[in-house]
């Protein structure tokens, strides 16, 4: 779900100054005696509203403001789902076809003036039915439709009948009747499938996912959600605009102790990180939560260690030399070690570039000759890239590198994927536009959107290099800029780019939250940005959507990997080495992969007598 981008800066001296203001006011801080933590993110969330929450910074916002049925361990790796707002794991018939959910009594909403008095009411089981719904209201905008398309008995007929309703200027009726989508009580609700999903309790720890009350969508309307959340979350929104969003703590969330061995603790792995002093404790712990969305690297890094500003930040490539001591293995510097926490570990995505095949310059064409030259320049283009240079001047050489989309920590992985599409052939790439009739004069305009940034500056001009190397006049390579990620994303989301670097986050660890980036169905404005359709793919993709895991299922993935190969609809793909720092005076490990997020409700500070104040 998590779309997102390798890497995405502000630049300017003038933006610089204002992000650093906004972490150094101490008037915007709230309380100086409440414990606060001050997360950073690399990147802008948009919008918190479950609908559009398809952005790992989005999808952060939404977690801590929200309420999903499921979340994960927070320590235990492999990920593993546990109940958060529902009461025990699903209970599933024996056809794989019917779910049936409990969630846990007496949760409630935060008080809003949406409700009656202004007093939050009780979380009910018929908010999720609302909330699912939602995603099939075109009105809504969902981003996230395409994790329930043709799998809820009933619920694409619901939203058939919603864009009916809307064309003629009326409301859908959110009252109907869906038969695979019940609340048989306040505090149980049934979904039944069209076929086997065995993903679905994966979709309901997303975002997309998360319970939004009907009177919230009445009193605020869509737009008034994007800035404005009313959930059950741990935490409650009192401001957000794309540079900071602002929480304090939900007082009246759940008891809900930790306890630290069922979460995965592991002294070894955790130990220095001061977990114990939470075990046994009921989240949050922390007053207050701030989260400055600082695009620009080597801003976000002074406010890091300045001391007394954001307290999280990742490594930015620009200071790799001289953070880290070696790269195999990753060593950081005893400057560093010795004053802050700190991992590597690999995310759990990867970074690729997509072609839009809707575009008839570079996609697919009716007339098949052009169709086959198209072809053939997206093939010679990736035989262009150059996954070495890349790696070594964006991720300090640490990124892993493999053919298609299906990345080494889920299952489905095949090592002894052929590599041919990720290796370098200049050679091979011009006799390919030769051989199609391509010429310096005919060679289409390739259009690259990105985010007006110096890291993206900087990658667009190394793409462009590759493809003046490659016989491209440089004025046929341009780039398309965005003020921020989500404005590139909408365009994106829209078939309005060419060609676009991106990153993908996985939404749980099954290689079929990858496969569907380019199933035909999913084409924009759903997750399918490629705008890939191919029949065998999509024949291959329903096959292995019912099946559980195992042997014949991950045949099926490596077939539906090679079609996406065969088709150059991408330059794919490298899983980078994610350098993680904190400060010490924080109790907590970090985790942005697999929905990142929950891992905020377990932060603690330790108490020295300042309020939360580093030392």
């Amino acid at each position: 779900m998590n779309s997102t981008r390798p890497h995405i800066l502000f630049s300017g001296l003038a933006v610089i100054a204002m992000v650093l203001a906004g972490c150094s006011d101490p008037a915007s801080r709230g309380d100086p005696d409440q414990k606060v933590y001050r997360h950073s993110m690399d990147g802008s969330a948009t919008s918190v509203d479950p609908v559009q929450a398809s952005t790992v910074y989005a999808n952060f916002m939404v977690n801590n403001a929200y309420d999903t049925l499921y979340r994960y361990k927070y320590l235990e790796r492999p990920y593993a789902l546990t109940p958060n707002l529902a009461r025990d794991m699903p209970e599933i018939s024996d056809d794989g076809l019917t779910y049936t959910f409990r969630l846990r009594p007496g949760v409630h909403y935060v008080d809003d003036e949406a409700f009656p008095d202004g007093q939050g009411r009780e979380v009910v089981a018929s908010d999720l039915v609302f909330s699912l719904m939602r995603h099939f209201d075109p009105e809504q905008l969902s981003q996230g439709a395409w994790l329930w398309q043709g799998r809820i008995e009933g619920l694409n007929d619901w939203g058939e009948e919603a864009a009916e309703a809307r064309d003629a200027g009326e409301q859908p009726d959110y009252d109907a009747e869906i038969p695979g989508l019940q609340a048989l009580d306040d505090h149980t609700l049934q979904i039944r499938l069209t076929r086997p999903y065995p993903q679905l309790t994966y979709t309901l720890a997303q975002g997309f996912s998360a319970l939004v009350p009907p009177e919230a969508v009445d009193h605020h309307g869509r737009r008034g959600l994007q800035r404005h959340a009313v959930g059950s979350g741990p935490f409650q929104l009192v401001s957000f605009t794309p540079q900071r969003a602002v929480f304090v703590a939900n007082e009246d969330f759940r008891d809900d102790p930790v306890d630290l061995e069922y979460e995965g603790y592991d002294e070894e792995v955790h130990g220095e990180f001061g977990l114990e002093a939470i075990d046994g404790r009921s989240p949050p712990f922390i007053d207050r939560l701030e989260i400055d969305q600082i695009e620009e690297t080597s801003a976000r890094w002074n406010s890091f260690t300045a001391g007394n500003e954001i307290q999280y930040s990742t490594v930015p490539a620009e200071q790799a030399e001289s953070v880290l001591t070696s790269t195999d293995p990753v060593e950081v510097d005893a400057r560093y070690a010795d004053d802050y926490f700190w991992r590597a570990s690999p995310e759990a995505g990867f970074v690729y570039m997509n072609f839009n095949l809707d575009d008839p310059a570079i996609g697919y064409h009716e007339d098949p000759d052009q169709d086959r030259a198209n072809h053939a320049l997206r093939c010679a283009i990736r035989k262009a890239f150059d996954w070495e240079s890349r790696n070594d001047r964006f991720y300090q050489g640490l990124g892993d590198v493999y053919p298609g989309v299906i990345p080494p920590m889920v299952d489905g992985f095949n090592p002894d994927f052929p590599d041919d599409s990720i290796r370098r052939d200049m050679d091979a790439a011009r006799a390919l536009l030769e051989e199609h009739g391509w010429t310096e004069d005919n060679l289409p305009e390739i259009q690259y959107g990105a985010v007006s940034s110096v890291t993206d500056r900087q990658m667009f001009e190394q793409f462009r290099g590759w493809l003046e190397e490659l016989g491209f006049p440089g004025d046929k390579v341009r780039m398309r800029t965005f003020a921020n990620f989500g404005d590139l994303n909408r365009a994106i989301r829209q078939g309005q780019i060419m060609s676009f670097n991106i990153g993908w986050g996985l939404d749980f660890p099954d290689a079929e939250n990858t496969l569907q980036l380019y199933y035909g169905p999913n084409e924009a404005p759903g997750s399918n940005s490629a705008n890939m359709k191919n029949d065998e793919f999509d024949r291959l993709y329903d096959e292995s959507a019912v099946m559980q895991p195992g042997p014949d299922r991950n045949e099926i993935y490596n077939r539906m990997n090679e079609i996406i190969v065969d088709e150059c609809a991408n330059i794919s793909a490298l899983t980078r080495t994610r350098i993680e720092m904190w400060h010490q005076d924080l109790i907590m490990q970090p985790d942005r992969e697999i929905l990142g997020g929950f891992f905020v409700r377990f932060v603690d500070l330790i108490d020295d007598g300042q309020g939360g104040e580093p030392e």
